[in-house]
């Protein structure tokens, strides 16, 4: 079967036995002639043995059948980059950038192009220096690895001397024999072809060979006289192997991500082994496992693809946004766990780790919820009513014998046990108005009528204590909503009335406000004191207290008539003689 052959095609590649992987590829192809990826592999087999030709032929094969896909142009360009011929690379790239703008593989593999063709020049130009000036010897590892490659395959080509002795410039230099010397030279060392740039004859037969393959080739102008180190074969190819392990790698990762998408959980995982079998310099393809893995439920699976990623990413110092990025898979795996084990602690130490590699506002929001979601674990695992109310029950004895901070201390205990008890609330903030807590005791009254808007004791509570704090307008307003729940409630009733005194009693003593109209300047910003003083039935209010005091007390009969006379007087307007 084709699979088969695929599988031992990339066990031979992975052990380097090229040769035996050629044959599984080709035997693949016959099987499935239209299959695009198994032509992928064969490209980079023929890339990494330097038969850059093959390998731009069945990249070529790719885009025939996959014109939509990046992996052809990717592929095309990199043979051609190691076959030298950079200039025709570059187009290929941008060809697919047309059809794929943000591929991070194309757009690397341009740029390495674009410096490359940047680093050398034209061999007609080259030749028109002085040879003192001129050299073919590479700036660039992988350049060496294109020019020796390219200069090697120029020099073996089939029928080398009758192809030459066709050309009048090259013809007589075969009846020469330190020319045919030089010629077997660089035949078995192509490095050797910078030795004899000062040749003219060399110059001239490197120009009809460069022609007869159809492509100008650039070369590089460097100082001659520039001692030039040795580099082996092996070098070279190891340089341009990493390039194209490189490039397959990218391949299967994209081939993942489409499986991903697809959720063809399995198959991805497949291209994302591949992958690492490539390059495993590149820590997001772990990463991208890991989704999977999560994907599939497999969490422990993940979280150690991830625990992978951090430590390679590590050794080979990579992005801290990669770093970040496992460490915060991680933690989602961990919430995923927590689910079942009731355990948040991983998943928050995970989060925080990842917001010191990268403060990221995702991340921030996960460790908030695991955060969130480990209080309200522990408040359910902590909740017992039963505990709750013997708790409120030895609040109330407490309470009955006046020791108020032991009582609280048992309310809290309760409220704990169960924070949905009314009553506990409202006996807390009994307590704490007692203790002169003003603060906590108007928290736990709001609380009584948050949970439930009905309930009398809870705005009885606010408006007491507003009442002690002397903001006898608020708590008039207290008092106010609350009837609108309980309209009959007698406490209630009696609460406003008593209040209602009290503001005349305070407002019967003041002094009459000669700067009244000066005062307003200082208050008139506030819209609701705005509101008020634009009220027609409060203008004529205002001016019967400001002429005749007496006569206007029959105003203070309506509540809302005196809960605006007390906002004023708040703001700082004395209003009565």
């Amino acid at each position: 079967m084709a699979d088969e052959a695929i599988a031992k095609g990339d066990v031979a590649f992975s052990a380097g036995d090229f040769e035996e992987a050629i044959d599984q590829f080709t035997e693949a192809i016959k099987r499935t002639p239209t299959d695009h990826v198994v032509y992928s592999k064969r490209s980079a087999v023929h890339a990494v043995m330097g038969d850059h030709f093959e390998a731009v032929a069945d990249a070529l094969k790719i885009i025939d059948l996959k014109p939509d896909l990046s992996e052809g142009y990717l592929l095309v360009g990199s043979a051609l980059v190691g076959a030298g011929y950079f200039n025709n690379a570059i187009a290929f790239y941008k060809k697919g950038l047309e059809l794929h703008p943000c591929n991070e593989a194309l757009n690397t593999g341009l740029a390495e192009a674009e410096a490359l063709a940047e680093q050398i020049q034209g061999f007609a130009g080259a030749s028109t220096q002085s040879s003192s000036h001129f050299s073919f010897r590479p700036s660039s590892p992988e350049l060496t690895a294109s020019r020796l490659l390219f200069t090697s395959r120029l020099f073996s080509m089939p029928n080398l001397f009758e192809k030459l002795a066709e050309y009048p410039t090259t013809k007589e230099y075969i009846q020469q024999p330190d020319f045919l010397k030089m010629v077997k030279d660089v035949q078995e060392n192509p490095s050797n072809l910078d030795l004899y740039v000062e040749d003219s004859r060399m110059m001239e037969t490197f120009g009809v060979l460069i022609g007869l393959v159809g492509f100008p080739l650039e070369l590089d102008s460097i100082p001659v006289h520039q001692k030039r180190e040795p580099e082996s074969m092996e070098e070279s190819k190891g340089a341009t192997e990493r390039r194209v392990r490189k490039a397959m790698a990218q391949i299967e990762k994209e081939e993942g991500n489409r499986a991903y998408k697809k959720k063809d959980f399995e198959t991805a995982i497949k291209h994302y082994n591949r992958a690492l079998v490539f390059d495993d310099e590149d820590i997001s393809f772990l990463t991208n496992r890991a989704a999977v893995h999560m994907e599939m439920g497999e969490y422990a699976e993940c979280i150690r693809d991830c625990d992978k990623a951090v430590e390679r990413g590590r050794e080979l110092k990579s992005d801290f946004k990669m770093i970040a990025r496992a460490l915060t898979r991680k933690g989602t795996a961990f919430v995923k766990l927590a689910k079942v084990s009731k355990d948040y602690d991983a998943a928050i130490e995970s989060f925080q780790k990842a917001l010191i590699e990268h403060r990221n506002p995702d991340t921030m929001k996960k460790l908030n919820d695991a955060e969130n979601a480990k209080k309200e674990l522990e408040q359910q695992e902590y909740y017992d009513p039963k505990i709750a109310d013997e708790e409120r029950e030895k609040g109330n004895e407490f309470a009955k014998q006046q020791k108020y901070p032991e009582a609280v201390e048992h309310y809290t205990e309760a409220l704990r046990r169960n924070s949905k008890d009314i009553r506990t609330y409202s006996n807390r903030a009994a307590c704490y108005t007692w203790l002169g807590a003003w603060a906590e005791g108007l928290k736990d009254a709001q609380k009584c009528i948050e949970l439930d808007p009905s309930f009398s004791k809870g705005y009885i509570r606010k408006g007491t204590i507003l009442f002690f704090m002397e903001d006898y307008g608020k708590a008039l307003e207290a008092y106010q909503e609350g009837l609108k729940h309980n309209p009959n409630d007698q406490d209630l009733m009696d609460k406003v009335q008593s209040c209602v005194e009290q503001i005349k009693r305070t407002m019967g003593e003041g002094t009459r406000p000669a700067e009244l109209h000066a005062r307003w300047g200082k208050v008139i910003q506030d819209t609701e004191i705005q509101n008020i003083l634009s009220d027609p039935i409060m203008q004529s209010v205002l001016h019967d207290l400001e002429e005749n005091p007496s006569l206007a007390l029959h105003h203070l009969k309506d509540p809302q008539v005196l809960y605006k006379i007390q906002k004023l007087r708040n703001a700082g307007l004395n209003l009565m003689n």
